[in-house]
């Protein structure tokens, strides 16, 4: 079933990342978009004459948005997702689900009852490299996957420079803020790669940077899976030369992929292969992710799939709390 872009739909937040979904929507041609923000201030990069922006959250009475994309600090995540599957409006929430497991059973039950999908927005999975290393490993490509470490550091004041990251939701506890669950991304799609949760998990987190954040600035996974299958997942934003790797061991082979660079290098004993997307935009994953999610609504049951979005994201809540 293709839906009308007549739908009114909801954005919850207009920061940096707000502002993409709208951008995301608007070119796809949906152009009833509401816009609910706590404080009535001008968007950055939209014309404000092209969105009906609101600051009572009740007026989402009136809207009755067919489905919502949440962007708002990592704190509010959890419980304007509530308020919008109790209505029975579809959501999109940005990473992470919330800055705790506790309330995700009572989230799952409410989507349940109004077939409302929750659906966790990792775009990473909609990169077309993480796509073939998904291939890769579930077709044996170069045998079993045996081992993986990812590393990701970049430097946090460097990411909105429009702005003092100390107010930034990233650098504060009470926001839902931390390395760890700002860059759950690597997490997740380690997870998502192997196409299973972790059995076993350790955790370290470093705060030594000089960075004037209240939370962890570097953390590191130790991850076991049933299948035998270990890894090391390192996140840091205190690094000011940028890197994110993903490197993944085989019986065969052994597969990097370098995101900074976009490309895939694959070493095997008698040669090196590379893959790489010359024409690649970022925009595109988070465009591909909203095109998913709508697709998504579309289905007769929500039920399944929300179950597994929730379980997932829970996993990773564990993991970093």
């Amino acid at each position: 079933m293709s839906l009308s872009t007549q739908l009114p739909l909801l954005v919850i937040g207009a920061g940096s990342i707000g502002e993409r979904h709208i951008e995301i929507l608007q070119s796809i041609g949906y152009q009833t978009i509401h816009v609910y923000r706590q404080r009535m201030l001008p968007l950055r990069n939209i014309q404000n004459e092209s969105v009906h922006c609101f600051t009572d959250f009740h007026e989402i009475e009136v809207i009755k948005p067919y489905a919502a994309i949440i962007c708002t600090p990592t704190a509010q995540h959890l419980a304007q997702a509530l308020e919008c599957v109790r209505r029975g409006i579809h959501v999109l929430v940005e990473k992470p689900l919330a800055n705790h497991p506790e309330g995700i059973h009572e989230l799952k039950k409410e989507a349940a009852q109004t077939n409302s999908l929750v659906q966790v927005a990792y775009m990473l999975r909609y990169h077309p490299l993480m796509g073939q290393l998904k291939s890769i490993i579930d077709d044996k490509h170069f045998g079993n996957l045996l081992s993986f470490s990812t590393y990701w550091g970049e430097y946090l004041p460097n990411w909105h420079p429009w702005e003092d990251y100390r107010n930034s939701y990233a650098a504060k506890r009470e926001l839902g803020g931390g390395v760890a669950l700002t860059l759950s991304h690597d997490l997740d799609i380690v997870n998502w790669l192997v196409g299973e949760l972790p059995m076993h998990w350790q955790r370290s987190y470093n705060y030594r940077s000089n960075l004037e954040v209240n939370v962890e600035s570097g953390a590191s996974f130790l991850l076991e899976y049933i299948s035998g299958i270990t890894g090391v997942v390192q996140l840091n934003y205190y690094q000011k030369v940028p890197k994110r790797t993903y490197e993944l061991v085989f019986d065969d082979a052994v597969v990097t992929f370098d995101y900074f660079q976009n490309k895939i290098i694959i070493q095997k004993p008698h040669g090196v292969e590379t893959i790489e997307e010359p024409h690649f935009e970022r925009n595109e994953m988070f465009r591909q992710q909203t095109l998913d999610f709508l697709k998504n609504t579309t289905l007769s049951s929500t039920a399944s799939l929300t179950e597994q979005y929730l379980r997932e994201s829970e996993a990773i809540l564990k993991m970093c709390n």
